[in-house]
């Protein structure tokens, strides 16, 4: 498969401190790919160094083979990559059909054209249509983290990255949001999860990639790859994952 969206030896800091070694991670068109790993594994700092947060060079981040490392991120998303970001960061005071048609007039801005709309979203997210003149900060966890995946998806994106989306939310609202995936990969779009629930990350995904202490420990097919690999590679060592 030809990547859509890849990493080559992507190196990235934080003043003095190397955070990331040399991670080379690939996502094809409509695949779903989880990032997963322990706390401080480097995953967040993977898709911050990929929407241009951290300073990388240009070779080290490449969408469609074209160099794109380092550029700024209103950029970045102009080139069709979105992130649903940790904590969600959407517009309080605002309501959240407010905070989406931020998204459809940016897109409009940077001509992004792309199959969603409010009406397709909220087909697939019926409670944001029930909830549109809703302040946002008046929402669940579960609602306010719609609203974020459907913003980033009027974005137009052809890679859509999710960091943590099921943190702290119920199982009933998780298992929800993961049904939706398959209808956005249907659209064409690339999904990355970071995912610390490992049994989610391995459902929800064709392929997944460990990580640990900045490198990656593990990659393979999701159906194939044992919990003993995934207990080695998320821990150093022998380690059982349940």
């Amino acid at each position: 498969m030809t990547a859509v969206l890849s990493t080559h030896g992507l190196i990235a800091r934080y003043g003095d401190f190397q955070a990331l070694y040399g991670v080379d991670i690939d996502l094809a068109e409509g695949e779903a790919v989880a990032l997963i790993g322990a706390n401080g594994a480097g995953k967040s700092t993977f898709l911050r160094a990929v929407m241009g947060l951290l300073r990388v060079a240009p070779d080290m981040v490449r969408l469609k083979g074209q160099p794109i490392g380092g550029m700024a991120t209103d950029r970045m998303v102009q080139m069709g990559i979105s992130i649903v970001p940790e904590g969600r960061r959407l517009f309080t005071g605002m309501s959240v059909e407010d905070n989406l048609r931020v998204a459809v007039d940016q897109a409009q801005r940077m001509g992004r054209k792309g199959g969603w709309s409010l009406a397709r979203l909220q087909a697939l997210f019926p409670i944001l249509k029930d909830k549109a003149r809703t302040p946002v900060e008046s929402l669940s966890g579960g609602q306010q983290q719609m609203v974020a995946i459907g913003r980033a998806l009027l974005c137009q994106p052809s890679v859509l990255l999710c960091d943590e989306i099921s943190l702290g939310l119920a199982p009933k609202v998780i298992r929800e949001i993961y049904a939706a995936l398959p209808e956005i990969r249907a659209q064409g779009t690339a999904v990355m999860l970071v995912e610390q629930d490992v049994g989610l990350a391995q459902s929800a995904s064709d392929r997944l990639y460990c990580m640990l202490e900045g490198r990656v420990t593990l990659s393979g097919r999701s159906a194939e790859v044992t919990r003993d690999q995934i207990g080695a590679a998320y821990f150093g060592g022998s380690h059982a994952v349940v």
